[in-house]
């Protein structure tokens, strides 16, 4: 493991992190130069997080592929909530 990855935080810490901002945000009683700063460091967190989705949902698909050729199919929001 290389020192960035274990200075990377995990998917469910860069979350905690970026609702930690984002209500920082919010509440409005921020600096501007903090603000942007807090941005910049949300819009990082958020990339993580959808780089990690990424490499979850190609795992998903190696496995589906593993498991006896089974079709492989996109991930669609929604499908299948009974809600």
């Amino acid at each position: 493991m290389t020192e960035q990855e274990q200075n990377t935080p995990s998917f469910e810490q860069a979350i905690e992190q970026l609702e930690k901002i984002v209500a920082r945000l919010e509440s409005g009683d921020v600096p501007l130069e903090q603000a942007i700063e807090l941005f910049q460091d949300g819009m990082r967190l958020s990339q993580l997080c959808g780089q990690k989705l990424e490499q979850v949902e190609r795992k998903i698909e190696i496995l589906l592929e593993e498991e006896g050729g089974l079709a492989k199919k996109p991930f669609q929001p929604g499908e299948g909530d009974s809600k």
